[in-house]
């Protein structure tokens, strides 16, 4: 019989690409989630979907269907991929199957997503990161003393580039209120290419690695194409993964970085959990093994795309900036992360996930990065399930 692995963040594409190269070695892929996850229902290849509450919303339902997840399916291994991740760790703790739980210790993963002691990290291990300094009230803010066209200003607490604000106005920077509860970082500007890492970690040593950039991205920077960076690149990104993999241990930590004129890279953030860098690993066997301590696994060459993102935002995108033969050369060349082979249903779902969320923007107000992530999200308050 097929060791279950239970796989959290169903809506993300990753999840579904991380079910797919479980399955291909050997394992009984399960997913769960507290949205319809449509894009993994409709997958011949991922495996059962499940439903849990909101960790946000009623984290005490959260906290009883996990453990009833746990209790009926008894997986090998929990993977979470979105930003569950938090919650599932201090439940973890709480609960005792924190060996299960294929992420870091809470403090840690903290660490590693709070901007400001992500920084003092880097700088701790001897990384390349801006300078960084943390505000959090309007005086903090009002008594910074840079050029704010040559600054970066963020929340502490944010994904998909929310909020971040580049080279400011005096306008702009009036609309910013940090708060204890809330703070932003003020972070040196680095001028060049946008490029991330994703690695995964087993007891602090890399076993998957990839390097990627991107020519197509949504406003705020998420990318929908990815295309693995030339070896010079890759092996000056290599080592700052192997130094963060020693600090987080066990798990996923995927980084962003802008790498300058001079090639040199600098941190700039850092997600611990499953992004599209799972995308170019092929769903491989070989990646799965590595997700499970039992092997290692090397990317693709080849560039991958959400297919569905493609279409929706690259098309009026070409069409507005004139690269539409750029548009049809990734359409035609790179390989589509939604679907696979035998298994096309994924991209119905995936525009049946953003009609979802689409909707749920419109009846809150959000923005749709905000909406796909407010039920999940972890911006740094104690998980209590009680």
């Amino acid at each position: 019989m097929a060791e279950r692995v239970l796989i959290t963040g169903a809506r993300s594409v990753a999840a579904l690409d991380i079910a797919r190269s479980l399955r291909a070695a050997g394992y009984e892929p399960h997913l769960t989630d507290c949205s319809p996850a449509w894009l993994a229902r409709l997958s011949g290849a991922a495996g059962p979907v499940h439903r849990h509450a909101s960790p946000v919303e009623r984290p005490a339902d959260f906290a009883r269907d996990i453990r009833d997840l746990i209790a009926r399916l008894d997986p090998v291994r929990i993977i979470p991929t979105c930003e569950e991740v938090f919650h599932l760790a201090a439940l973890a703790e709480a609960d005792g199957f924190s060996d299960r739980l294929f992420a870091p210790p809470l403090e840690r993963l903290a660490t590693l997503h709070a901007k400001d002691r992500f920084a003092a990290l880097c700088r701790s291990l001897a990384l390349s990161v801006p300078d960084t300094t943390v505000v959090a009230d309007r005086a903090a803010l009002a008594a910074f003393s840079g050029d704010a066209a040559d600054h970066v200003f963020k929340p502490v607490w944010s994904r998909f580039g929310a909020r971040t604000l580049v080279a400011p106005g005096p306008e702009d920077l009036a609309a910013v209120a940090p708060s204890p509860d809330a703070p932003w970082v003020v972070q040196r500007r680095i001028v060049g290419e946008e490029v991330s890492v994703y690695a995964v970690c087993q007891e602090g040593r890399v076993v998957a690695f990839c390097a990627y950039g991107s020519d197509w991205r949504l406003p705020g920077g998420a990318s929908y194409v990815f295309r693995p960076l030339p070896a010079d690149q890759t092996a000056r990104l290599r080592p700052m993964a192997d130094a963060l993999a020693a600090f987080a241990g066990t798990g996923q930590i995927a980084c962003d970085a802008i790498v300058d004129a001079d090639g040199q890279p600098w941190l700039i953030e850092c997600n611990p959990r499953a992004t599209s860098g799972v995308h170019l690993f092929g769903r491989s066997a070989a990646f799965g093994q590595a997700l499970m301590a039992r092997g290692e696994a090397g990317p693709s060459t080849g560039a991958c795309q959400l297919s569905t993102a493609l279409w929706l935002h690259g098309l009026p995108t070409a069409l507005r900036d004139r690269r539409l033969a750029a548009w049809r050369t990734q359409r035609r060349q790179g390989s589509d992360a939604v679907g696979a082979p035998g298994d096309r249903w994924p991209v119905l779902g995936a525009l049946a996930d953003a009609a979802v969320f689409g909707l749920r923007a419109l009846r809150t107000g959000r923005s749709l990065t905000e909406a796909i992530t407010a039920d999940i999200e972890w911006n740094g308050r104690p998980f209590d399930p009680d």
